[in-house]
């Protein structure tokens, strides 16, 4: 039975996390924006991680063995930002400021903790190599990758220099039903099951060519848990290695509810902000490491999301 501590465990990550370590009866603690909550253990107090103080308590009470840093701030590529300075400051206060105090709290009162920290695949920008490697350059373009780049820095230099067992995933796209919809896997699927339903007539996307690499969440979770249990404190990159374009994802999730996408969707390429390269990653490193493999192809983990129950239980 381990102590862990989770930063971020509303989040899709989080919750799929929170669940299945719960259940396999480890003592948890979930960190959130609003309250912190347990299992296996009483309530603590809240904690901020942009309150230092909070969050050196926390560690200090809980003494974890492992910390999973799952906090960010999201913002989707057609969304309109309320300003890059804005989006910037936000940014780094979760993804940098916050990320700082856990790993000095650590370094302070839980030495013998390992952290993993969720980075993500846009801390390469738009890189000539494809597929991306924890070798590739980190050439950040946008506030997100910038400022989950400094964290990557971070959590380096506590490995280097303060023996901090500090672990990176670098996280490509990855879905659940716990997903956004603002995000386009799941504003697909949420549209496929309105159209269905005869709650919409159309589906309207920026671009339909654009290409992901596109996996399943519970299985990143899994390496998650397989880094910090099997293999060195190092960066480790987490992704399928295989592209697909966003027509596949609206054809794979329409087809499983028996709909034809060509009557429904269109393209809109004024909706996307700022067109990118596609990001594919080479995730032989953790393979190596830990043995992990996906569990579900592209067409099947489309069709299980299109067709949880969860989508079933909404009003018609």
């Amino acid at each position: 039975m381990k102590r862990v501590l989770i930063i971020g465990s509303a989040g899709q990550d989080g919750r799929i996390l929170w669940d299945r370590l719960v259940r396999e009866g480890d003592v948890v603690v979930g960190v959130t924006r609003d309250a912190t909550r347990t299992s296996g253990i009483a309530p603590m107090p809240a904690v901020s991680v942009l309150d230092r103080e909070s969050v050196a308590a926390c560690v200090r009470e809980l003494v974890p063995d492992e910390v999973y840093y799952l906090a960010a701030v999201h913002h989707a590529s057609q969304e309109q930002a309320g300003g890059e300075a804005q989006l910037l400051h936000a940014s780094m206060a979760v993804h940098v400021t916050g990320l700082l105090h856990v790993l000095e709290a650590m370094a302070l009162h839980a030495p013998a903790a390992k952290l993993f920290y969720a980075a993500s695949s846009h801390i390469f920008g738009q890189p000539e190599q494809s597929p991306q490697n924890e070798q590739t350059p980190l050439a950040p373009i946008c506030p997100y990758g910038i400022t989950k780049a400094a964290g990557v820095h971070i959590c380096r230099c506590f490995r280097r220099d303060c023996a901090v067992a500090a672990y990176v995933g670098i996280l490509y796209n990855h879905e659940s039903i716990y997903r956004s919809p603002r995000f386009v896997s799941m504003k697909i699927i949420h549209a496929a099951h309105a159209i269905r339903r005869g709650r919409q007539e159309r589906l309207v996307l920026g671009s339909l060519s654009d290409e992901v690499d596109w996996g399943y969440a519970p299985d990143y979770v899994d390496a998650m848990i397989r880094m910090l249990r099997h293999a060195p404190p190092e960066d480790y990159v987490v992704a399928t290695g295989r592209t697909h374009r966003v027509d596949r994802f609206v054809e794979a999730a329409f087809a499983a509810l028996g709909l034809d996408p060509r009557r429904h969707v269109v393209e809109d390429s004024s909706l996307i902000r700022k067109p990118r390269r596609a990001l594919r990653g080479d995730a032989a490193k953790l393979r190596a490491a830990t043995g992990w493999t996906p569990s579900l192809g592209f067409d099947d983990m489309v069709r299980q999301l299109t067709l949880d129950p969860h989508f079933a239980g909404q009003n018609p």
